[in-house]
């Protein structure tokens, strides 16, 4: 992989984890429109240094929430903190079991089908839209609620989907507090994303080469420094109810895809 495609990818990475615009959409669009020999072959090393350093990004800009978090375990009694992890525990069910179950029939759907991409960043589109209408309120996460952000979750394992913009959307609209609603969806990824790392680690498939280094490396700190920008930003934009602007995007692309997918 040359060094400019390693840094590309990884900024686009940090960027789409976090923004509400589909990663995996983006991606498919792009293999569309440059052709797969076109766009650099993602090796499972590289993909899971990339996904490590978003979530290294996002405890970042927790650190204090998940400090806080830990403390509260280590007390080992009922408190918020442990309440808030049972929470997260409840989130992870449902994107494990389709992960178990459905990884084969998923793994068609990521073969440059730009037709269902574009009509899933309609949906999109339409879920950023209505959450960002939403009642502003001081309401936490439930544990109902929890389950119910976890399935949006597991339905953002789509392309076209947003895992941010469906978890945060279905918090809001569930009636949650946008900012808490934020940092749900970010803290619950992170055991997804560390179980995915060690699966794949355990596969035994990673494959290493010194010739690799440096665009991996590179790739690292752009998807971290880029992740730590879009983590912020999002958070931000949540609070002030600036999500529309998103549904606006999600929607021009997703008609240009259904567009380019009947004329293909």
């Amino acid at each position: 992989m040359e060094t400019i495609d390693a840094i590309i990818l990884g900024i686009i990475q940090g960027l789409t984890e976090f923004l509400p615009v589909s990663s995996s959409g983006h991606l498919e669009l792009g293999k569309a429109i440059l052709g797969d020999k076109t766009v650099p072959e993602e090796s499972l090393l590289f993909t899971v240094v990339l996904h490590f350093a978003t979530a290294l990004s996002t405890i970042v800009v927790f650190r204090k929430d998940i400090l806080e978090i830990i403390r509260g375990l280590l007390q080992f009694k009922k408190n918020k903190e442990t309440l808030f992890s049972l929470k997260i525990i409840i989130s992870m069910i449902p994107a494990v079991l389709v992960g178990l179950f459905f990884e084969e029939q998923l793994e068609k759907l990521f073969g440059g089908n730009v037709l269902f991409v574009g009509f899933m960043l309609l949906i999109t589109a339409a879920l950023l839209w209505f959450a960002d209408k939403a009642k502003s309120t001081r309401k936490p996460v439930s544990t109902s609620n929890a389950f119910i952000i976890g399935v949006a979750q597991a339905i953002a394992m789509l392309p076209g989907i947003s895992r941010s913009g469906a978890t945060i959307s279905t918090s809001v609209l569930l009636g949650n507090d946008k900012t808490k609603a934020a940092r749900f969806s970010f803290l619950m990824v992170i055991p997804l994303i560390f179980g995915k790392i060690a699966k794949d680690i355990l596969s035994g498939d990673l494959n290493f080469s010194s010739e690799n280094t440096t665009p991996i490396i590179l790739g690292f700190i752009a998807a971290f420094i880029s992740g730590l920008f879009a983590c912020t930003w999002m958070i931000s934009l949540v609070k002030k109810s600036k999500l529309t602007y998103f549904a606006v995007y999600c929607v021009i692309v997703g008609l240009i895809a259904i567009s380019f997918g009947f004329t293909k």
